[in-house]
């Protein structure tokens, strides 16, 4: 039985390491938080490490933690983990020779090959994670987050391999060429969002094409996500009234 929330203060205050263990245990709960924090953090730490190899190499390892946190994170969902460890070890391992390699394009390639398949996998855990039952848990709300930076983290892997086997998919302000890995994230990010921001531009015909795909997917994605909520909120109120 859960204690009240006086007796476990004043256990806080009398244990200096009950607070640490109250932390971890809410974190263990929420994978799909943990999953969802570290991924924006990644975003936001990715402008001032990229420019140095030692930069690349630190997001190397950000990125294997990810991995692993996702791993992690589907464990909690009807999905099969060892299915998704079955993709993650080759790409942990390609997300380390993409750090020392970034410019060999077969690295590239097979490394989106590899972390493309596995975001999406790890999306569709959460997408079922969180339709398998009545109840929306503090976990499930963060997986609804989630679950959106994965589909949009995979999709900037797939940009990556079209650019590799069709050069020159990709403009932007400063012309064309091969475009970072950063920029196609922001291009992912603004197509999956339906805001329209981004100033990289799919030019070639198999780029528009997954960009098309995207946008589907993301208006379908927050319909389905708004029509659960509603759903189940008027669920709770119809049980409210009997």
């Amino acid at each position: 039985m859960e204690l009240p929330r006086s007796l476990r203060a004043a256990r806080r205050r009398h244990h200096p390491g009950a607070h640490e263990d109250e932390i971890h245990h809410v974190l263990g709960r929420n994978p799909s938080g943990v999953l969802l924090i570290a991924q924006l953090t990644a975003v936001l730490a990715y402008p001032f490490l990229d420019d140095s190899v030692a930069g690349r190499a630190v997001l190397g390892v950000v990125q294997i933690a990810i991995l692993m946190i996702a791993l992690w994170a589907v464990r909690r969902t009807p999905a099969l983990s060892m299915v998704a460890g079955l993709i993650a070890v080759p790409a942990a391992l390609f997300t380390v020779l993409e750090a020392v390699y970034p410019t060999t394009g077969w690295v590239v390639l097979v490394s989106a090959l590899l972390h493309a398949p596995f975001y999406f996998y790890v999306s569709y855990g959460m997408i079922r994670y969180l339709f398998h039952d009545e109840k929306v848990t503090r976990d499930e709300l963060f997986a609804t987050g989630a679950a959106f930076t994965v589909v949009a983290w995979g999709f900037a892997y797939l940009y990556a391999a079209v650019q590799v086997v069709w050069p020159g998919s990709f403009t932007s302000f400063d012309g064309e060429g091969t475009r970072p890995w950063f920029e196609l994230l922001y291009l992912s990010f603004t197509t999956l969002t339906s805001v329209g921001l981004s100033d990289v531009t799919p030019i070639a015909d198999h780029a528009r094409s997954l960009v098309m795909v995207e946008q589907v997917a993301g208006v379908f994605y927050v319909a389905l996500v708004v029509a659960r909520l509603v759903g189940l909120n008027a669920n709770r109120l119809a049980r409210g009234r009997r």
